[in-house]
Formats: C-alpha cells, sequence, structure tokens
C-alpha cells in the first residue's frame, strides 16, 4: 500500500494565533494532528512539542526496527512516544508560569502497510471515505460526547451545546494520560482526513461528506475544506490532514533505488 499526504492549517478569522499544530513524516507514513490550548500562546507550544516530538521519535523507532515491525510493536511504540511526550509538556507547563495549564488534543495515524494503528486524546478526529461513505472512526473525549453517551442528550442537541469543546482527555495536563488507539485494516482508495474542531464545529457532517468525496485532488480538497470552515464563520482556528491509500508497494527512498540500479 502506497499512501499520499496533504496538510493545511489555518488561524481561521477569530483568533489571533493558531493553536492548532500539524506534522507528516512521509518516509514513516506518520501523520499527527494537535489542538492545544492554554494561556497567551502556551496552546501553540503544547500542540508543537507534541506533533515535533512524536513525529521524530515514531520516526526514529520505525527507521530502526526495519521494514517488517508487528503491528503490536508499532502500537506500544506509539503509546511510549505519546506518554514521553505527555512528559514533556506537562514538564515544560509546570518549569514555566507562562505556560501553566497548557495542553492539547491529539490524533496520530502510524499507516504500516496495510494497517492503521490510529491514537486520539480528546476531540480531534479521524474519518475514514470508503465506498462513498464517510464514517467517524474515533470517538471525541469529551462532556458532550458523554452526556450523548449516557442518552442525556441526543446528537443534534448536543450540536447546539456551548460545551461542545469540554474535552475530557488532554495531552500535557496530567502525569499519566490515556490514549485510546485502534487499528483498521486499510483498503486500496481508502481517504483519511484528520481534522481538528476548528473544522467540524463550522461544516455540517452533510457538507463534510460531500467535500471529502469530491474528485479533486488532495491539495485541493484540503483548501476547500479549510475556505468552507472560514466561510462559515471562521471561529476558531482549522486544521485538515488528508491521507490517500493506494494499491502498491510502500515507495523505496532514493539510495534503496540508486541501490537497486546498481
Amino acid at each position: 500500500m502506497t499512501y499520499e499526504f496533504f496538510a493545511r492549517t489555518d488561524k481561521g478569522r477569530v483568533r489571533t494565533n493558531n493553536e492548532d499544530a500539524v506534522a507528516v513524516d512521509r518516509d514513516a507514513q506518520v501523520a499527527i494532528l494537535a489542538d492545544g490550548m492554554g494561556g497567551y500562546n502556551a496552546g501553540e507550544v503544547a500542540s508543537g512539542m507534541a506533533t515535533t516530538f512524536i513525529r521524530t521519535e515514531m520516526a526514529r523507532w520505525l527507521a530502526q526496527a526495519g521494514s517488517t515491525p508487528q503491528s503490536t510493536d508499532v502500537r506500544r511504540a506509539l503509546e511510549i512516544c505519546v506518554e514521553n511526550a505527555n512528559h514533556a509538556i506537562l514538564g515544560a507547563s509546570l518549569s514555566n508560569p507562562q505556560y501553566a495549564g497548557m495542553g492539547t488534543t491529539l490524533v496520530v495515524g502510524v499507516f504500516h502497510g496495510s494497517r492503521l494503528i490510529l491514537g486520539h486524546i480528546g476531540d480531534s478526529r479521524c474519518y475514514r471515505l470508503r465506498d462513498g461513505a464517510l464514517q467517524q472512526i474515533t470517538r471525541d473525549h469529551s462532556w458532550l460526547q458523554e452526556q450523548v453517551d449516557a442518552g442525556l442528550l441526543t446528537p443534534q442537541q448536543a450540536a447546539l451545546s456551548s460545551n461542545r469543546n469540554l474535552v475530557t482527555r488532554a495531552l500535557g495536563v496530567e502525569p499519566n494520560v490515556m490514549m485510546e488507539v485502534n487499528e483498521f485494516q486499510v483498503a486500496s482508495n481508502d481517504l483519511f482526513l484528520l481534522c481538528s474542531d476548528g473544522l467540524t464545529d463550522m461544516v455540517s457532517d452533510s457538507d463534510l461528506a460531500e467535500m471529502v468525496r469530491a474528485p479533486l485532488p488532495l491539495e485541493e480538497k484540503a483548501t476547500l475544506l479549510v475556505d468552507t470552515a472560514n466561510a462559515n464563520g471562521g471561529r476558531d482556528n482549522v486544521s485538515v490532514l488528508l491521507v490517500q491509500a493506494a494499491a502498491g508497494g510502500k515507495k523505496r527512498g532514493l539510495m534503496s533505488r540508486l541501490l537497486g540500479a546498481a
């Protein structure tokens, strides 16, 4: 399986700074998105630390593991990377008063052959488009989702609530964090969308599905998603990360191609 990646992030129409962060390592086939929170500029510090740390550490581990690590090993490596990122962010928060209380959501995908190891914390989401149907494959760690799960609110009521941004899990806030990890089989032509709530709060489910299904290159599709969120008010930072799967082997790097031709 081969994967094409494209990410775009924008501060929106209201915020003066961007507390979202995205990171991709195409060789390691790792995609990361984070939505930071905290005091002045602290949110962007937390999200930037999370994405940079996890991308670097996962890429290093995958390079050392060789070409055929087991999915269970990849999953454990991801969990360790996220635990270490949590400690780093919390440490920075405790040692720097200007960063006190900072934290971030997280959604991270490791595309391992024809498998996706997907971890998330908070309300940043991952969707999968398969055979024309768009499905949310993460479940928000939020107060509203808990109310819906308990039958106290309908999804329609939750969508209109002023409390929709209250998360129940965040990276870098407490010494221990619980990341939800799931594994999925990837089919050829699957398209994955990782996004912050700046997209999903501004775009209806039906419009989101229509745009993700649009027969556009990833760059144009990402631009359409971000521009629509902004046109609808852009009340928050908005970030999207698209990953397109296609049948075939992983592309070889330049050095391996040269050695193979020798």
